[in-house]
């Protein structure tokens, strides 16, 4: 499922007429009956819908939708939100066809009206994605009051004056209660201070071909066909070495559990080998506790990690380093003297972002893979912003940064972001808010470790990583955990039935 800016969108639906030769009228057609099939799923035929249509496409797929619950059956009427004189092209064709099956429509006087509460059913198909900054009077009353007095609302594309794309903070938009999607979901659809106004969203395909998408976006959804499609079939000759051999460097005497959460994680995900490197003191914690892994010892200041000796990282495929290790200035030495010389993929979280981030041309220059994992906070400190100002473009962002630091940036949330050197997007969206936990991001850095030391591409790995384990939480809700209750320590024992289900 592919992610889409507003200009992306026209970019597409241009294609799709101009090199492909699709009608524009059958893409409306389309559009407006995959809708109304859907509206007939969740409303009853003894419900009263009233649409509200405005110019352009959504106002064309309203009459649409209109027409085509008519001839179902429904009591259907249309309040048209703007004058004769601005409905034209393809959306008055289908107007006119609408008005011929018998259908009423009203005119908008400027006023809230009568017809939002007297109605069971809004569909709102006003603007869609050409809404141009914060509606005008009247729409913007108009708006107020149906979120106010509506009984129920259902949005085409996208709610009436949400903008389509990040960046924008302040709008007047439709609060729907469920949004059909046109063709692909837009970016807002998974900021977190616009997802709310969607209600429940699902895309409906219209006909477009896939060849207008990937021509025109590089930003989609990451699932479980996509799981199943790249993660590596085990072999019944495959032994330990094969799945790699991978050493994870933190912990520290006040954070011993975010090592073991690593450990622990790396190897249920499928590490064939996995290496705990940190303080005496918390191997005696965790080599009981976790007794698949080895252990090596690192030297250390007052029980936390140092850069006296050097750690040596031949023979291993893989590092993950920054869990629980603290901010002590001899433990930021250590970090990037690894970062620095590792001549492996490296995960860098936690601490590890903290200790990193006044030598980013380190990573910038370095000649293998390097996998940041910040949540919010940790990428507003690392590009010196405010977290409002990364939450309001988070895919922005991420790109920026990966593409100027040469890395693939894992950057965790409601939704995660996934974005490799090259600017590539997935965006996941498995997981629920049972993972606002400690110890949650120390779960997926191991399961990612695990992932890039398998037979697929490290973009491959860190999706499937983070797929996996948000999967893990939600089989866990679904069966006997609540969002309070979950522990980090659930997830890695609900990795086994994830596996189970995607084999």
């Amino acid at each position: 499922m592919y992610i889409v800016t507003a200009k992306e969108m026209y970019d597409i639906d241009h294609f799709a007429m101009t090199e492909i030769g699709l009608d524009g009228k059958l893409l409306m057609e389309n559009a407006g009956r995959a809708v109304a099939d859907r509206v007939t799923a969740i409303v009853k035929d003894t419900d009263k819908i009233c649409v509200l249509a405005g110019s352009g496409n959504n106002g064309g797929d309203g009459f649409v939708i209109a027409r085509t619950l008519l001839d179902k059956g429904y009591a259907v009427q249309v309040l048209q939100v703007v004058a004769n004189d601005k409905i034209l092209g393809d959306a008055y064709y289908h107007k006119r066809l609408f008005e011929r099956c018998g259908g009423i429509i009203s005119l908008f006087d400027g006023k809230c009206t009568s017809m939002i509460t007297s109605n069971n059913v809004i569909i709102d198909a006003i603007i869609g994605i050409g809404s141009k900054g914060i509606l005008r009077e009247p729409l913007a009353s108009l708006v107020h009051y149906i979120n106010r007095e509506a009984k129920k609302v259902i949005s085409v594309d996208i709610p009436s004056g949400l903008p389509a794309d990040e960046g924008k903070g302040e709008f007047i938009s439709i609060q729907a209660d469920y949004t059909f999607v046109i063709g692909a979901p837009k970016v807002s659809a998974f900021l977190n201070h616009t997802s709310p106004y969607y209600g429940k969203w699902e895309p409906v395909s219209i006909g477009l071909p896939s060849r207008a998408f990937k021509t025109n976006t590089s930003r989609f959804v990451w699932g479980i066909d996509d799981v199943r499609n790249s993660l590596p079939d085990r072999k019944p000759d495959d032994h330990k070495g094969e799945h790699g051999k991978g050493l994870v460097i933190g912990g520290s005497k006040e954070m011993p559990g975010a090592l073991a959460m690593s450990l622990k994680a790396s190897l249920r995900a499928g590490a064939g080998l996995i290496t705990g490197a940190t303080t005496e003191g918390v191997i005696r914690m965790l080599s009981a506790n976790c007794i698949e892994a080895t252990y090596k010892e690192l030297s250390e200041t007052n029980g936390f990690l140092d850069n006296r000796t050097d750690v040596s990282l031949e023979g291993y495929h893989a590092v993950a380093i920054g869990m629980g290790m603290g901010r002590r200035t001899c433990t930021g030495d250590l970090v990037r003297s690894l970062v620095h010389t590792a001549e492996c993929p490296i995960v860098i979280d936690a601490d590890g972002l903290y200790h990193i981030k006044e030598d980013l041309l380190d990573i910038e220059n370095r000649r293998y893979p390097t996998v940041i994992t910040p949540h919010p906070g940790e990428m507003a400190m690392l590009l010196g912003i405010t977290v409002n100002e990364l939450l309001l473009e988070p895919f922005r962002y991420s790109r920026e940064f990966a593409i100027k630091n040469n890395s693939y940036v894992v950057l965790k949330g409601m939704i995660t972001i996934i974005t490799s050197p090259e600017g590539e997007q997935v965006v996941n969206m498995s997981g629920n808010p049972g993972l606002a936990k400690g110890g949650s991001g120390d779960v997926l850095t191991g399961i990612i470790l695990a992932m890039i030391m398998q037979g697929q591409t490290i973009f491959q790995a860190l999706c499937n990583a983070c797929y996996i384990h948000g999967r893990s939480a939600d089989e866990l809700i679904s069966e006997k955990h609540s969002y309070h209750d979950l522990l980090a320590s659930d997830v890695i024992d609900g990795l086994a039935k994830v596996f189970r289900i995607i084999s």
